[in-house]
């Protein structure tokens, strides 16, 4: 049976970590910097990481292709087949006009673009996580904002940012599942733990959008429906994640982080 080395490179855990991070780099770099096409740079990323578990940390040949295989499965059933469906329920309703509907329901709770920031890259966004995760929030609440005449860079950015708070419970749950699957821990202990972690950020990133948005004068004038979106959010997320279930924690945290801007009158004045 094979046991993994935590330091097989010169008995150093920093180095070791660091020919272990070579399969996530290579993809990085492929991306970012050579601006390959995404398939190819992840094929390439798999037989770095093959190289890298056989030759550096003597894992058996059969053992390194049928870890890789199962990788390939798992971001195919069930990553890719939430994305797949995602998308297409998100392309059903731009073809439907039902999309632009909706864009203009969100915009009619407020003029002003910091509480559209909130409703939409932090709640709707947050929503849109819970239900779909890998990247569909961003993509799609950027184009939400930009819609209501943000800068396309500054509403990648406030998405981006907004994401940081749901993440960890996206994709039904989907990170905290697959970890207690890797560590054989009980996923209701290591939901329970994640949920007094994050809620701590939830608390802040409202706060963040809102700067963002409209640097100090923003925080002066918005933050109290920022910090009451972010206290429902963070409390919601910590009971469901703790009490309920994981793959409910960033559901209930949206829809409640919605419901406390609406909730909060100076949330619904024009700008």
């Amino acid at each position: 049976m094979f046991v993994q080395q935590l330091e097989p490179v010169a008995d150093s855990l920093a180095l070791s970590a660091l020919v272990a991070a070579l399969p996530l780099a290579t993809v990085l770099i492929l991306l970012g910097v050579i601006r390959m096409k995404a398939h190819l740079a992840g094929l390439i990323g798999l037989a770095v990481a093959v190289v890298v578990g056989w030759l550096t940390f003597g894992m058996p040949l059969g053992q390194t292709f049928s870890a890789g295989a199962a990788g390939v499965l798992f971001g195919l059933f069930p990553i890719m087949w939430i994305v797949v469906n995602a998308l297409w329920v998100y392309r059903l309703t731009v073809r439907t006009h039902h999309f632009d509907i909706l864009r203009r329901s969100f915009g009619r709770l407020s003029d002003d673009p910091r509480i559209q920031a909130l409703v939409i890259a932090f709640c709707f966004g947050a929503l849109l996580e819970a239900l779909a995760g890998f990247g569909a929030p961003v993509a799609i609440c950027s184009v939400m904002l930009v819609a209501l005449g943000f800068d396309p860079v500054k509403a990648a950015v406030v998405s981006l940012v907004a994401n940081t708070a749901p993440v960890a419970f996206g994709a039904m749950g989907t990170p905290v599942v697959t970890l207690a699957q890797v560590t054989g821990l009980p996923l209701d202990t290591v939901a329970s733990v994640v949920g007094r972690q994050t809620p701590l950020l939830a608390l802040v990133v409202p706060l963040v959008l809102i700067g963002l948005v409209d640097g100090r004068r923003g925080l002066r004038e918005t933050w109290v429906p920022a910090l009451a979106c972010g206290v429902a959010f963070a409390v919601a997320q910590f009971a469901a994640s703790n009490y309920v279930s994981a793959q409910l924690a960033d559901i209930g945290a949206a829809l409640a982080g919605a419901a406390a801007l609406v909730a909060v009158p100076s949330a619904r004045r024009p700008a």
